[in-house]
């Protein structure tokens, strides 16, 4: 029991007591939380991420869950009303048994009105989270016609019903288990004159360089009243005395920035950020404000039409991968594990994630990170590869969810776009009924569509907007997983249609936001969640551990297509990593050499839900895999590409320069043989043109022997430095000889690792690994004959003094040998 006498704000987190609502299962619950972890906490079910426990915890979804508290008010005073967010997803909240609340949206705040419900002395609150597997075929047979979901994607049915992260029903990459909970804030609060409902900015840049910053404070009160309003701004600090009326009062004030900081995104100047304070007597909200104008280029040229970010009036190349939710339960994540996964992406040199339209908004402290890190942010609202309901009730939700949304996170400098939703336009041809009767579900499409982009605009008018990805432009509906000339791409032909590495050459995208290769998350990973006897692609665990219909095959037929076969379970799960690391590579390298035609590279994806084989270039968890390590050098600002012909008769080398200065670049070309030794080729001096890529040099592939590898290095005079190989065929038709890696592993004081690892023949693609988790300075390198490499491990807890874990190393020869 909490007492509290006269407060302003009762915090309702904490823990609660949570039952199944047929009276089965009694047990505490940590709210925020979710039902899934406080009943695996309780000894209730098994850790639904090991083995085949998925299928065992699926009756959990099935089931509605009551939570309920007491509290104690002395004083009960005045107006009073709760405060929700991230309740997922439809829910019942009662106060001393008076129904408050019936809320059905996971991506809405609500702030239902608890004044008459309230009692002097003890009172009771209650949700009841109602199933939402039984909500959603409830809601599908009020229809007024069928509206199709992807089973594929959802073997839950009917999530499309509901505004809830439509990857809690399934994904081909997370476990399908129905999550629910309360993720966010629960707490009373009494309404003392007024309260803060949004703070909004907008800037307005002038010719001089000076900047407006226009600040909308909207306020809500029961009844007119005056308060006192302060607003601080880059220490400027002003008191208004406003009068309110009663439901919403706007009030608006300007700041004047004469020589402002400017924001960058990462790679292109500083993240300077500044602080707003808006004050009232019993509230204050904080932003992070970071000053820069925006701008997409769509304008048509002899290709199609320009897909192009402008940042404070310099074109950006965008580099990066889609963020799907941090883990598949609220429970298992954290800011601080999110900031590991975000900084990991600006490791890469990324500098901008697209929050994909299956999952959530993220919470505040999200795009926060994204602000501090230069991360821009392509935001999808939450629809995703389903067709959706058009009736006035969905769209009435829609609608206050777009603007809760976008008042909230539209002040952020990291946002640079907001889209209409992910592939729905696509799915319009994945279903019989949409088939026969498009003009039905293409109108109601367009209904939806439309409502997201009206209140998107009303609430943030200088925000960029983009219908759907992938689009063509601005009404179109047209295959843009196959038309590459104008808009956004999803270019999946490689995965999903088995076509080889080199189809990444055979499209030329304006942008690409999707594209991706699979591979099995790391060894050590796996272990947390299978048994030994389960170490075979074929096991019904590693296969339950795969939600992409056909992707193991996928991955086995793509190692005959390219390499030997490796020679036990380990070595599969890394070669599996690193022709994935090449699949992504080679797309990545070509359309960055297109540059400015191409202006935009995020792949799919950064991160795991939990641990699966699936696209990801971070496990579960936040452990670089292969993809991972390449990505940080692929995306390095400046680099060296090589380029094949279609036949393959000649190879073009290019610097790609995404900084605003000229680079020199010394270039070494250099053949390696089969054992090792490096023969000098021809070396290259070159001037890097500023945000362009520059073709340099031409090698006829007639100059490499059969049986020997095209390499290179470089050194930029920004300090960029790298190095790369290319193999004229495939790598199944080198015979490679034995690299006889040794390794050498030693503690340092700050309690890292010293790793040597030195080669006696040719050693490509050189993995280290351990059970212990952590980070490597360098992995997925490659080393010529009596080269070495030292590394240094980060362990991601701290080990006792003098202890070194034990490493494994792989290569190509000796994982196929």
């Amino acid at each position: 029991m909490t007492q509290q006498t006269a407060p302003s704000i009762f915090d309702l987190a904490g823990f609660w007591q949570l039952a199944s609502a047929d009276g089965s299962h009694s047990l505490p619950m940590p709210v925020p939380g979710d039902v899934h972890s406080a009943l695996l906490a309780a000894g209730r079910i098994a850790d639904p991420y090991v083995g085949r426990n998925e299928v065992e915890v699926q009756w959990v979804a099935h089931k509605d869950w009551v939570l309920e508290r007491h509290f104690s008010l002395d004083d009960i005073a005045g107006h009073w009303y709760l405060d929700i967010d991230y309740l997922d997803t439809i829910a019942t909240v009662e106060v001393n048994d008076t129904v408050v609340l019936k809320a059905d949206n996971c991506f809405r705040r609500w702030r239902p009105d608890v004044s008459k419900a309230l009692r002097s002395g003890e009172n009771t609150i209650r949700i009841t989270i109602h199933s939402s597997i039984a909500a959603g075929a409830e809601l599908q047979a009020q229809q007024p016609f069928y509206v199709p979901y992807h089973p594929g994607n959802s073997p839950i049915a009917n999530g499309n019903m509901l505004r809830k992260p439509q990857c809690h029903f399934g994904w081909d990459w997370n476990i399908a288990i129905a999550p629910l909970g309360l993720y966010g804030t629960i707490a009373l609060k009494r309404l003392e004159t007024a309260r803060i409902e949004h703070v909004v900015t907008r800037q307005i840049h002038h010719e001089d360089g000076s900047v407006d910053l226009h600040v909308k404070l909207m306020l809500h009160a029961e009844q007119p009243g005056v308060l006192p309003v302060h607003f601080s701004f880059d220490g400027e600090r002003v008191r208004l005395d406003c009068g309110v009326r009663s439901g919403e009062t706007v009030i608006h004030h300007v700041f004047h920035v004469a020589e402002p900081r400017l924001w960058w995104p990462a790679g292109s100047g500083a993240q300077a950020l500044y602080t707003l304070d808006v004050e009232i007597p019993t509230e204050q909200v904080t932003r992070q404000i970071g000053l820069r104008t925006i701008e997409l280029l769509t304008t048509p040229d002899e290709a199609g039409s320009r897909f192009a970010f402008r940042v404070n009036g310099r074109e950006i190349f965008c580099r990066g991968a889609n963020w799907i939710p941090a883990d598949a339960l609220f429970s298992r994540t954290s800011p601080v594990k999110t900031e590991a996964l975000l900084q990991a992406a600006a490791d890469a040199h990324m500098n901008m994630i697209r929050v994909w339209g299956g999952g959530f908004y993220e919470h505040d402290w999200f795009y926060d990170i994204c602000d501090r890190l230069g991360l821009m942010v392509w935001q999808d609202f939450m629809f995703a590869c389903n067709l959706y309901p058009c009736t006035d009730e969905f769209l009435e939700n829609v609608a206050a969810e777009v603007d809760y949304q976008v008042n909230r996170l539209s002040s952020h400098p990291s946002i640079a776009l907001w889209c209409g939703d992910n592939e729905l336009v696509g799915a319009l041809t994945w279903f019989d009924v949409s088939r026969n009767n498009r003009d039905r579900y293409l109108v109601a499409y367009d209904r939806l569509n439309r409502l997201v982009e009206q209140r998107m605009k009303k609430a943030a008018p200088d925000a960029l907007w983009w219908p759907s990805s992938p689009a063509s432009g601005y009404l179109d509906y047209g295959d843009a997983w196959h038309a590459d000339g104008s808009g956004d791409m999803h270019y999946w032909s490689v995965w999903h249609e088995n076509k080889s590495f080199d189809e990444y050459r055979s499209v030329r995208p304006r942008f690409c936001s999707e594209f991706g290769f699979q591979s099995y998350t790391s060894l050590p990973v796996i272990r947390g969640f299978a048994a030994e006897k389960d170490m075979n692609i074929a096991s019904p665990v590693i296969e339950l551990h795969q939600k992409n219909a056909g992707g193991n095959e996928r991955i086995a037929g793509t190692m005959f297509r390219y390499f030997r076969f490796p020679t036990n379970f380990a070595n599969f799960v890394y070669l599996s990593q690193v022709q994935q690391a090449l699949a992504i590579k080679t797309a990545v390298d070509f359309w960055r050499s297109l540059k400015p035609h191409c202006m935009g590279t995020l792949y799919w994806q950064l991160n795991d839900t939990w641990p699966v084989a699936s696209w990801a270039s971070l496990d579960h968890g936040g452990s670089w895999k292969v993809l991972h390590y390449i990505a940080r050098r692929f995306f390095q600002p400046v680099t060296v590409v090589a380029i094949p012909d279609t036949k393959r008769n000649l190879i073009r080398f290019s610097i790609v320069n995404d900084t605003a200065e000229p680079v020199d670049v010394d270039v070494n070309l250099f053949l390696l043989s089969l054992s090792g030794e490096r023969t000098p080729l021809r070396s290259a001096s070159c001037v890097g043109s500023p945000d362009h890529a520059t073709t340099f040099a031409t090698i006829d592939a007639a100059e490499i022997p059969p049986q020997a590898l095209l390499a290179w290095s470089f050194t930029a005079s920004n300090g960029m430095a790298g190095e790369g190989h290319h193999v004229g065929g495939t790598y199944k038709a080198l015979d490679l000889e034995p690299s006889s890696l040794a390794l050498a592993a030693k503690p340092l004081a700050d309690g890292t690792v010293e790793i040597t690892v030195k080669a006696a023949g040719l050693a490509l693609f050189v993995m280290l690994e351990s059970e212990t988790p952590g980070r490597y300075s360098d992995n997925a390198f490659d080393l010529a004959s009596g080269e070495s490499r030292r590394i240094v491990f980060t362990p991601a807890s701290p080990s006792g003094e003098g202890e070194v874990p034990q490493f494994r190393v792989y290569d190509l020869h000796s994982c196929q040998a």
